[in-house]
């Protein structure tokens, strides 16, 4: 199994900082670009999971970045940030 690339290492001074792989800041990224999308359609976590028919536990775990978002997934949210009544209209 390949090491992950670490690209911000722990703090040595803070014993409470810890390492930070490509994956986690990609993780990250894609958690951010979810919420920001969903705050700025005005919805709480339940109202967007039941409009664009996401798990609510699948959205919570994407945006709080404890599990990573697939392609698609962020193909979706990207569409429905820029045209959120037409992929309500293809979902409805």
């Amino acid at each position: 199994m390949k090491k992950e690339r670490i690209v911000l290492p722990a703090d040595p001074s803070d014993p409470e900082d810890f390492e930070v792989t490509r994956e986690a800041v990609e993780r990250g990224q894609r958690a951010r670009l979810i919420r920001q999308t969903r705050t700025g359609l005005g919805l709480s976590q339940q109202e967007f999971a039941s409009r664009f028919h996401v798990p609510v536990g699948t959205l919570r775990d994407w945006e709080q970045a404890r599990a990573r978002a697939p392609d698609f997934a962020i193909a979706y949210v990207r569409v429905i940030g820029r045209h959120p009544d037409m992929v309500l209209q293809a979902v409805g």
